[in-house]
C-alpha cells in the first residue's frame, strides 16, 4: 500500500455488528478516496482484513484476530500508523445508526454526545453498542483527533408530524417513541448523484429512493426533504431484510 502517498487525510469509518469498513480521503475541496477497506468476522473465528490502495487498483487481504470491536480499531490504527501515519489525520467520521430526539446532523464527539448515545443503545441493540465502542477506543487512543458523528437518522430529521406519529397514546412521543427513519447517509448520497447526473430540477421534484442489500427500506423525498419512509422507531420495522422480518401482523402471533 506504498502508493496511498502523502496527507492530510480524513478517515470514515462505519461499524457494523461484525465488521468495520474504513475509507481513507486525501483532504481537498473535493476529497479524494486514497485506500478503503474491510475488517470482517469481528468477533468471530477466522477474521480477515482486507484494504484497497485506489491509486494502484490493488487488494491486500491478510488474516487478523479480532475479538471485539476495540481490538479492531486497535488493527486498524497499527495499519494507519505503519501505512500513512497517525499525525497525517484531521479527523475521523463515524457513521451512526441512531441519533434519537438530540441529534439531527452532524455533532463533534463530546462526552454528553457519547452519554446520550449510551442512553438510547438499546433502541438498535444490533448496531449502536459497536458504534460507540469504536468511538470510544479511537478517542482512547488518540484522544486529541476530532470526531464526528453522522446520523442515519438525521436525513428523515423534517418527516411531517403524520410520518412520524405511531398509532399509540401521544404521551410516549415525549418519551422518543417515534418513526425515525435510517440509511440516512445513503439516501443523502444518492440525492446528491442524482442531482450530478440527473436532469435539471430532478432532485428538488418528487423522488422514490431505495436502499436495497442486506439492509432494505424505501423513502419518498418532495423538494430535497424526506416525508415518508418504510422504516420506524428502530431499523426493525419496514420491508423484509437479511436478518429481519420487517413489519409483522400481529396476528401472527
Amino acid at each position: 500500500m506504498s502508493r496511498v502517498g502523502s496527507g492530510p487525510f480524513i478517515l470514515t469509518i462505519n461499524g457494523g455488528s461484525s465488521s468495520l469498513k474504513f475509507a481513507l480521503f486525501r483532504e481537498a475541496p473535493a476529497p479524494v478516496r486514497a485506500a478503503f477497506g474491510l475488517i470482517d468476522r469481528i468477533g468471530l473465528p477466522n477474521g480477515v482484513m482486507t484494504v484497497t490502495d485506489c491509486a494502484a487498483g490493488q487488494s491486500e487481504s491478510r488474516a487478523v484476530d479480532a475479538p471485539d470491536h476495540a481490538t479492531s480499531m486497535a488493527i486498524l490504527v497499527e495499519w494507519l500508523e505503519r501505512t500513512v501515519g497517525m499525525d497525517t489525520l484531521k479527523a475521523v467520521g463515524h457513521r451512526v445508526v441512531h441519533g434519537g430526539m438530540k441529534y439531527t446532523r452532524p455533532e463533534p464527539v463530546t462526552t454528553e454526545l457519547l452519554a446520550e448515545l449510551h442512553r438510547i443503545s438499546p433502541y438498535d441493540p444490533e448496531h449502536m453498542p459497536s458504534e460507540i465502542s469504536l468511538i470510544e477506543a479511537f478517542r482512547k487512543r488518540v484522544p486529541r483527533l476530532p470526531q464526528v458523528a453522522c446520523f442515519d437518522t438525521a436525513f428523515h430529521r423534517d418527516l411531517p408530524r403524520v410520518a412520524r406519529l405511531l398509532a399509540i397514546p401521544r404521551r410516549y412521543e415525549k418519551l422518543g417513541v417515534r418513526r425515525y427513519g435510517f440509511h440516512g447517509l445513503s439516501y443523502a448520497f444518492l440525492m446528491k448523484e442524482l442531482a450530478r447526473v440527473g436532469r435539471a430540477g430532478e432532485a428538488r421534484g418528487r423522488v422514490i429512493l431505495a436502499h436495497l442489500g442486506n439492509g432494505a427500506s424505501m423513502a419518498a423525498v418532495k423538494a430535497g426533504t424526506c416525508i415518508e419512509t418504510t422504516m420506524g422507531f428502530t431499523p426493525a420495522s419496514g420491508m423484509p431484510m437479511s436478518r429481519r422480518a420487517g413489519d409483522l401482523d400481529p396476528g401472527l402471533v
